[in-house]
């Protein structure tokens, strides 16, 4: 069972969402107004699940989205009256998984919560890779600047100096990228 988080932040529709989790079967396991601090909730509770329920997202309510998003990821879906295709676009660069505009029906929170997971789990999957990839270039980087010290203190070519790097890391059992390193660490330390 999903352990949803509800923000309230509609006072003239105070609980609508809350009564309709209820009905679809939901577990709510915490329940506050947007006066909190919520990436600090977030860690207390360790929810599943964001739900918002706001008339218009404000400034405020991405400003805390934002944050839940970069530090604490979690699938977040706001339920909002607001049409504005801006604040949307707003909304989903802050971190918001499915934004619903108008009508929560307890059959369709199901199919909500579904699809904001889905949506959830393919931008950090994204994510992932795009860590991995940065992660690949920054190495393929500092190989780079190892295999020229390489180059210029033993007075040989790439190839050669790959080689020797290549055969180092083997006879140590070690990844290229850590023989990079020391060999940098080295240079920096002989001056």
């Amino acid at each position: 069972m999903l352990r949803i988080l509800l923000i309230n932040d509609t006072p003239r529709k105070v609980g609508r969402l809350r009564a309709a989790l209820i009905e679809a079967g939901f577990e709510v396991i915490d329940e506050s107004g947007l006066t909190i601090d919520l990436p600090a909730r977030v860690e207390t509770v360790r929810p599943d699940v964001i739900l918002i329920d706001t008339e218009s997202p404000g400034r405020d309510v991405m400003e805390q989205v934002v944050l839940v998003s970069r530090d604490q990821p979690r699938p977040i879906v706001m339920f909002t009256d607001e049409h504005d295709p801006n604040v949307m676009r707003q909304a989903i660069k802050s971190g918001v998984s499915a934004y619903i505009v108008e009508g929560i029906q307890a059959q369709r929170l199901q199919p909500i919560l579904d699809v904001a997971m889905a949506r959830f789990e393919s931008d950090q999957a994204l994510r992932a890779q795009l860590q991995a990839r940065d992660q690949q270039l920054a190495e393929r980087k500092r190989i780079e600047l190892a295999k020229g010290m390489l180059m210029k203190m033993k007075s040989c070519n790439e190839e050669e100096a790959y080689t020797l790097m290549r055969r180092q890391a083997m006879s140590r059992q070690q990844k290229l990228i850590q023989v990079a390193e020391q060999i940098i660490a080295m240079s920096e330390l002989l001056g």
